[in-house]
């Protein structure tokens, strides 16, 4: 026996003919249509197009059919009543994973980092009777056997790194609070190690996305390791020297705030931009990017550069070091009139118009605009 499928209508001149499933495959015959089970091309025919006990595949999702005394437009509306929601788009997903993880890598940084600012309870264990040196060198291995037993890589890795610049910041308290000639030293550890582990944990709350071991900035550039390791020569050969330079308290005290002002207005420019920010300028612009105006970016273009200028030159000062305090100003100036160069041609490009009015206010009275990227790192906006 064969009936006629078009679409839900009888007698439809483009209707093909097909098989119905009768008695002979071991069905009983029925004489509702509504009740019949059709196959034709995979797909399930009767009343509506649709049969009442096959399931039909409609928008890319397995939904029930329509009950069989619908018709038309009843029967679509059942439809797409059942039909279940569309599911979450994959970078929705994408973004929810990335700030679980980096959530969870977050509070592992900072147990991490608190773990070795623990070494402050050193002098505890020298009062005990335990030589320093020795019970330095138990209290590093220590660390390092706890750390590798609670944790497998990667995360080992950032819990090394979270705990190193702990110890550092520790040690630096340590110095910070003695009466020797390394006492601004401390400081300079307490900010060098503070700088360095903020920039991971405001990345993990500011842009998970982006974030990972790079986010310590421990590897910056070959140019960046040579700058700190050059201040730590200074420092040592002139403190033997001549340590009387080295005592000079107002004068670091001075640095000290600067590099307290740069610190904080950097992280405050991390923390307003929020997932635009990036440690790597980009080249191309992603459907989040938006052209942050307000919070310091209503007073400065490049924040976040101003703030690392004022604390890089801040910690000479705060060292009493005249020649890489000299050298320092020089040579950061430079890189980060390179970079605001780079990044203002990207903004240019992203935004157009929109960047160009923006950049405008903090260019001189005569409306003229800057080069791209000339002194607009350190000029306040009007």
């Amino acid at each position: 026996m064969t009936v006629r499928e078009g679409r839900g209508r009888r007698g439809d001149s483009n209707s093909r003919p097909i098989q119905v499933n009768g008695p002979a495959e071991g069905r009983s015959r029925d004489s509702s249509p509504g009740r019949r089970r059709v196959r034709a091309g995979g797909r399930a025919a009767g009343f509506g197009g649709a049969s009442a006990q096959a399931p039909c595949r409609r928008a890319g999702a397995w939904v029930p059919p329509p009950p069989p005394f619908c018709r038309g437009a009843q029967a679509r509306a059942v439809a797409a009543a059942s039909a279940p929601r569309p599911r979450q788009g994959r970078s929705a997903m994408a973004s929810g994973a990335a700030r679980l993880r980096a959530g969870s890598e977050a509070r592992l940084s900072l147990a991490a980092f608190l773990l070795g600012g623990s070494v402050t309870g050193l002098p505890l264990l020298t009062s005990a009777g335990l030589q320093g040196r020795t019970g330095l060198a138990l209290y590093v291995a220590g660390l390092n056997a706890l750390l590798l037993l609670l944790y497998r890589p990667p995360r080992y890795q950032i819990a090394i790194r979270a705990c190193f610049l702990g110890f550092v910041f520790g040690c630096g308290l340590l110095l910070s609070f003695s009466q020797t000639s390394w006492k601004h030293f401390g400081w300079y550890m307490c900010s060098l190690s503070l700088f360095h582990y903020s920039e991971y944990l405001v990345t993990a709350v500011n842009n998970p996305k982006s974030l990972s071991l790079d986010s310590f900035l421990l590897n910056h550039s070959v140019e960046y390791s040579v700058a700190a390791l050059s201040s730590w020569i200074e420092f040592t050969v002139e403190n033997i020297l001549f340590p009387e330079i080295k005592q000079i308290f107002w004068l670091s005290t001075i640095g000290l705030l600067m590099v307290v002002f740069g610190e904080c207005l950097r992280k405050v420019a991390m923390l307003t931009a929020g997932s635009n920010f990036n440690h790597v300028v980009q080249n191309e612009k992603s459907e989040t990017h938006t052209l942050v105006t307000s919070g310091v970016y209503a007073w400065f273009r490049h924040p976040s550069y101003v703030g690392w200028f004022y604390w890089s030159i801040g910690t000479q000062v705060m060292l009493c070091n005249p020649i890489c305090v000299v050298g320092y100003t020089m040579v950061v100036w430079r890189f980060f009139r390179d970079r605001t160069e780079e990044e203002e041609i990207s903004l240019i490009h992203f935004f157009g118009e929109e960047y160009l009015e923006y950049k405008k206010k903090g260019d001189d009275d005569d409306g003229n605009y800057e080069g791209a990227g000339e002194r607009s790192c350190f000029r306040l906006k009007t």
